[in-house]
């Protein structure tokens, strides 16, 4: 047994969601949002955890962390859970950082995420972008999505990650998952070839560069259903982000593009409970409407938030909204719905004092 497998264990028995190890630190692990160190384990030297490190990644993984000084991969210890790792060198030497995947994946509806995000589950074609920064939610969602189309329909579904995070067995439907830098070369390859290999469903795992965006948008204009991941935090800025991708000369046309095949924006956040146990996901939700198709034509996007406030008997909703709704409920606590609000005038009432 790897020597690491020791923190993995306390990683997941505490309900931990992420291990940090630094050379010239004690291991320490962020649970709830805060860190804390791991008891009864010594600072490790440089020369400590460059041992332990090497023990979960193969030869070929290590090579690539010496010579690029960075590494990412996906290590699963069987009975415990599968682990997003990266390795790093920093001022004092190699370091790392482990991300807890559960080994099972949660129903959305066990999710308590808005009633129309079930429903992205049932669409037959167009893009939706799941958005966030790193650490709030998008891949669990996803997965959750992904796994209640299996479950339903009878879809040829290919996901291109990196690192594979959580794995889906066949069910109703057909999954093939590849992982960039072991089956695919990168996303933009991987999604090339998708397109060509009779899909239903394509996951994006991160639409992080010019040509992905367009082959994604590509593939959602032919009548795929496509999911991607961005690290923007508002529907609005989702768009906008999208757009900017492309050159000045290819805007205009890929606002049309984009109006007739964007089908929702899901941006998240994840926020501490108010008892400090747990944490819950925040959710602004934007679906297609006629209304929305103009506006990203135009290139109107300030007006983004009017259609989320008009479409919420559609299901749509603003993350303020979703904000003051847990802060009213006592699930999170009014100074963090007062951090995160953008309309900061709303939450007066939970501002802190002074």
């Amino acid at each position: 047994m790897a020597r690491l497998d020791e923190l993995f264990h306390y990683l997941k028995d505490t309900k931990g969601s992420d291990l940090h190890l630094g050379a010239g630190l004690e291991p320490r692990i962020r649970r709830h949002g805060h860190l804390e160190k791991v008891p009864n384990w010594p600072v490790l030297s440089d020369t400590d955890l460059q041992e332990l490190l090497r023990e979960i990644a193969s030869p070929k993984q290590w090579d690539h962390f010496a010579t690029n000084l960075d590494l990412d991969f996906a290590y699963g210890l069987e009975g415990v859970a599968r682990f997003r790792a990266n390795y790093l060198n920093q001022e004092n030497g190699a370091g790392a950082v482990f991300r807890i995947i559960p080994e099972e994946i949660i129903p959305i509806e066990k999710l308590n995420l808005p009633p129309a995000t079930l429903e992205l589950a049932n669409l037959e074609h167009g893009l939706v972008l799941v958005t966030g920064p790193t650490g709030s939610g998008k891949s669990t969602t996803l997965a959750s999505i992904i796994d209640k189309i299996n479950q339903t329909h009878d879809r040829h579904i290919v996901t291109i990650e990196d690192p594979i995070e959580f794995v889906h067995p066949n069910k109703k439907s057909t999954i093939s998952q590849r992982e960039v830098g072991t089956d695919t070369e990168s996303f933009a390859t991987a999604l090339r070839a998708a397109i060509r290999q009779d899909p239903n469903v394509i996951l994006v795992g991160e639409m992080r560069d010019f040509e992905t965006i367009s082959l994604a948008i590509t593939a959602a204009e032919m009548g795929v259903l496509v999911f991607g991941t961005l690290h923007t935090n508002s529907a609005s800025k989702t768009i906008d982000r999208v757009i900017d991708v492309f050159p000045t000369d290819q805007q205009r046309q890929v606002r049309s593009m984009l109006a007739s095949s964007l089908a929702a924006v899901a941006s998240q956040l994840l926020l501490r409970t108010a008892d400090g146990k747990g944490r819950v996901a925040a959710l602004e939700l934007l679906l297609r409407t006629t209304g929305l198709a103009n506006v990203i034509r135009e290139g109107n996007t300030p007006m983004i938030a009017s259609i989320i406030q008009g479409g919420k008997k559609d299901g749509m909703q603003s993350m303020d909204d979703a904000l003051y709704a847990f802060a009213k409920e006592g699930r999170i606590t009014g100074e963090d719905a007062w951090l995160k609000a953008s309309n900061k005038k709303r939450f007066e009432e939970f501002a802190p004092l002074g």
